[in-house]
């Protein structure tokens, strides 16, 4: 008798790679969302715990001296770790920016941007020995600016004050707009949410570390959020990542908090967001559970790359507060070469900020569609992130590509370019027909090593989103501090514009969109206050 065989599950890796086949737009579809949307009944943005007592924090931005250009020089003392210095990169990093309102619609604007400004990201964090807080577990309410206290523990008296961040997503957020593709969206969020921290601790004299090769399940725990009864009958959050927060320079090596025990106190019930979801996406947890995990990289030599030039002298604080995304751009304007090679030089990957945040190695690497930078010509440009992506994109883009050096950049900046061309249609039509595309000072396709390291350890499909967020966030701070602006861009025909490049295997995939130019402006909208009632503190200065 012929032996029959049962199917073998998917691995991680077929479930990623299909995931990310099944959710590329295209030119003859859309990947599966909603057929419909009812604004009105738009999930709630703000997650909050009942029964959580609150502590409300300070707002200091305006005392906050440090300049923009101090953030790359690491020059600012520390701060030492109190309440209000906590506060402080709370507002900055997570914190509310700003208040819109256009007719009967009112939305906030935050810190670190986010896919259709639905805010997938949650912000928890672990004091140990701070003065002014229990030690334990608390939840950032960026609505309000105050902590809810999810767990006290016992404090103890051993060991210097420890501060952590860790991030999860509630993956509903954007799956009520972008339906199987959300999930995506919301790991690029998480890569914006990064660099908002590692800026804002900077800002601080501190310094932002990826706690690596930690296990999910222990994120999760770490959080609370394997908490089930605290989560019932509601959106459930993602454990996604863990940061240390120290001063700058500390000894002591980058842990995550102590586990929590029985004899802690909990207290706080998880709010639902939405009442009344019309569709159900399972795709979403299928690759949530089959990206699950953790990865290490072996530790290599960064780019020999000089100091950056120097950066603005405003204060950092008016620039994170002050980004925006652009909504429209003037299809006119033509920025300065030199703040175009600025923008590129602060992409390659320094043990400065923001690339301190982790040991993992580059894998994004940025090709350019420039539309009107001065002494450039337009074109299609590529910058290598590390010295073996060069012959590695060479064999996967189109044979027919330059590949000539760019006359007068600087000798340590292997900007490439490939071809001599008006982009700005074919950019725009790729980047699902938005215009920002085209009328942007120059575009950003950015290209990631996808199949080997995806096929080794799924969980890299997280991290490649997460560096590619990373790199946005570079670019809207460096674009801010300009006087220009970016907008990052999710929606894009994946395979046209690997048709585009002659890309025709997965080892390269394009995984996020960017743009850059200087903004107009929709008089019709009006900002108001980031927090009504409450004022920024004017007095005194913070180091």
């Amino acid at each position: 008798m012929p032996t029959s065989f049962a199917p073998q599950p998917a691995t991680g890796a077929e479930i990623a790679l299909s995931y990310h086949a099944r959710t590329k737009h295209s030119l003859k579809r859309y990947a599966a969302g909603p057929e419909t949307l009812d604004w009105d009944a738009q999930p709630n943005p703000f997650r909050e715990f009942a029964g959580s007592p609150r502590t409300a924090l300070p707002l200091t931005s305006d005392r906050l001296a440090t300049t923009f250009a101090q953030l790359y020089g690491a020059t600012t003392p520390p701060a030492a770790l109190t309440t209000d210095t906590i506060a402080l990169l709370l507002e900055l990093s997570f914190g509310l920016s700003a208040w819109k309102e256009l007719g009967p619609d009112r939305w906030a604007l935050r810190c670190n941007p986010s896919s259709g400004n639905l805010h997938p990201t949650e912000a928890y964090l672990m004091a140990a020995g701070i003065a002014g807080l229990d030690d334990g577990l608390y939840h950032y309410v960026s609505r309000d600016h105050v902590l809810e206290q999810r767990c006290r523990r016992e404090r103890s008296s051993q060991g210097p004050s420890r501060l952590w961040l860790g991030l999860s997503s509630i993956h509903w957020r954007e799956a009520w707009k972008y339906g199987e593709r959300a999930f995506r969206y919301c790991q690029l969020d998480i890569g914006h949410a990064l660099g908002a921290i590692a800026y804002a601790a900077a800002a601080l004299g501190w310094q932002a570390r990826v706690i690596e090769d930690i296990d999910s399940a222990t994120l999760a725990a770490t959080k609370g959020l394997d908490r089930a009864a605290d989560f019932a009958g509601v959106e459930a959050e993602d454990a996604d990542l863990l940061l240390a927060i120290e001063p700058r320079g500390a000894e002591h090596a980058v842990t995550p908090p102590c586990p929590y025990t029985a004899a802690d106190h909990w207290s706080g019930q998880a709010n639902r967001l939405d009442r009344h979801p019309l569709y159900r996406w399972p795709v979403i947890s299928e690759i949530s559970a089959a990206t699950t995990g953790q990865g290490r990289d072996v530790a290599e030599a960064p780019m020999s790359c000089p100091p950056l030039p120097v950066a603005s002298e405003i204060r950092a604080a008016e620039i994170i507060l002050g980004r925006r995304s652009a909504q429209r751009f003037d299809a006119k304007f033509t920025m300065r070469g030199d703040q175009f090679y600025r923008m590129l030089d602060t992409l390659l990957p320094r043990k400065i900020l923001p690339w301190d945040v982790w040991t993992f190695a580059p894998r994004l690497h940025p090709v350019v569609f420039v539309h009107r930078v001065e002494g450039f010509a337009p074109g299609v440009y590529a910058l290598p992130r590390h010295a073996r992506a060069e012959q590695a994109l060479r064999r996967a883009l189109r044979a027919d590509f330059d590949w000539e050096r760019v006359d007068g950049a600087p000798a340590y900046l292997p900007l490439y370019r490939l071809l001599p061309t008006d982009g700005r249609g074919v950019i725009r039509t790729a980047s699902c027909h938005q215009a920002i595309a085209g009328d942007s000072c120059f575009a950003v396709a950015m290209l990631a090593e996808f199949e080997e390291p995806v096929s080794t350890n799924p969980w890299r499909y997280r991290q490649l989103h997460w560096e590619a967020g990373l790199l946005g966030q570079v670019l809207y701070l460096e674009a801010e501090a300009v006087g220009l602006r970016g907008t990052g861009i999710g929606c894009f025909f994946d395979d046209s514009v690997h048709e585009m490049l002659g890309i025709t295997t997965q080892r390269f995939q394009t995984i996020y969109h960017f743009t850059v130019g200087r903004a107009l402006t929709d008089s019709r909208i009006t900002t108001l206050a980031a927090y009504p009632g409450r004022t920024r503190n004017e007095a005194g200065v913070l180091p």
